[in-house]
């Protein structure tokens, strides 16, 4: 299902499986190829930290900026599809993982289904989200009244974000 106006969204990608530089990017190129998606910015790469109870390699984080015609339930179906594409397999919750696309922002919609919800719950804490979608969207609306710059100001762990350098 499609809408008539494009929406301004956030997609957080993460990878640290694999040649991770080469995931986010062939992600993005995927999803740009869709139709009702038109890339408008994209963020640095940053290496974060791993972020649950599962030891496992650091990730290569980012986020994008699209505007999309996509309802929210084909967004995600679009991302899944993606993912798997891309060798994604679900096996441990928080584990390691070639890709991860999240939605992260629909406008200034909230979705609360049982496979969605949007704003992200839990993106206003974590600066391996914040940080990149600060760099290319700073007044993205997260959610509680608040901007991604604004959370990222008082966001913990902001110290284990760490932007790489690309060439």
């Amino acid at each position: 299902m499609t809408s008539t106006a494009p929406v301004r969204c956030a997609l957080g990608l993460g990878s640290n499986l694999g040649d991770t530089r080469a995931t986010l990017e062939a992600a993005i190129r995927r999803l740009s190829a869709t139709d009702g998606i038109l890339l408008v910015a994209r963020s640095s790469d940053y290496r974060t930290p791993p972020w649950g109870p599962v030891p496992q390699d650091d990730f290569r984080n980012c986020c994008v900026v699209i505007d999309t015609t996509l309802a929210p339930a084909d967004l995600l179906k679009r991302c899944l599809e993606v993912e798997t594409e891309l060798g994604r397999v679900r096996e441990v919750r928080w584990g390691p993982r070639t890709i991860d696309i999240d939605v992260l922002i629909y406008g200034t919609e909230q979705v609360r289904e049982a496979d969605l919800e949007i704003p992200h719950p839990r993106m206003g804490d974590r600066a391996f989200v914040l940080t990149p979608l600060a760099e290319v969207w700073p007044d993205a609306p997260i959610g509680a009244g608040r901007t991604a710059a604004e959370a990222l100001d008082s966001c913990p762990d902001r110290e284990g974000v760490v932007k790489l350098e690309e060439g």
